[in-house]
């Protein structure tokens, strides 16, 4: 399972919705006692592969709560996995393209909700804190370099002298 999770191809859709199928078969025989050593990695993974803007990643990580051996591994260690991939089902429900993937990430949150609500309205309330603590975050750099764009404004330009320009918005995502 580590090797598997080693050697994840992200940037090859197609071979991740393999490896995401071998890993299914491999949860499905898998026990208690080995699935509890290496759930936290596994869960960032599959909550990458949940946020992937390709709908066919995204949909296949999401039908492994369709298998009810997986779904009994969740349930005995929800309190572990919810608080990984509760962000990934959140950004999902706000940003995703593709209707199936919608639905089904619905399908999934229903399930934790069912499954311990209270958890699940924690996981909420501190996914809401984490997006006000990068909301200010982001205010406060813009404001940063807002001071630093008009400081640099105010000198005159010589020939030898650097020029501020606007950087570009990126993201680095799973």
């Amino acid at each position: 399972m580590k090797g598997i999770l080693k050697y994840w191809p992200i940037i090859n859709s197609q071979k991740e919705m393999m490896f995401l199928g071998e890993l299914e078969e491999i949860l499905e025989g898998i026990n208690m006692v080995e699935f509890q050593k290496i759930m936290v990695p596994l869960f960032w993974r599959i909550g990458c592969c949940i946020s992937s803007s390709h709908f066919q990643v995204a949909e296949r990580a999401l039908f492994l709560w369709n298998n009810d051996q997986i779904v009994n591994l969740i349930a005995h260690n929800r309190h572990v996995i919810l608080p990984i991939i509760f962000p990934a089902l959140e950004k999902n429900m706000h940003n995703h393209w593709n209707q199936a993937v919608l639905n089904l990430t619905l399908n999934v949150r229903k399930m934790f909700s069912e499954m311990d609500d209270a958890l699940f309205l924690s996981c909420v309330d501190q996914f809401k804190d984490e997006e006000e603590k990068l909301r200010m975050m982001a205010e406060k750099r813009k404001e940063a370099w807002r001071r630093v764009e008009n400081a640099a404004s105010l000198k005159p330009i010589t020939e030898n002298t650097a020029v501020l320009v606007t950087p570009l918005a990126t993201s680095i995502a799973c």
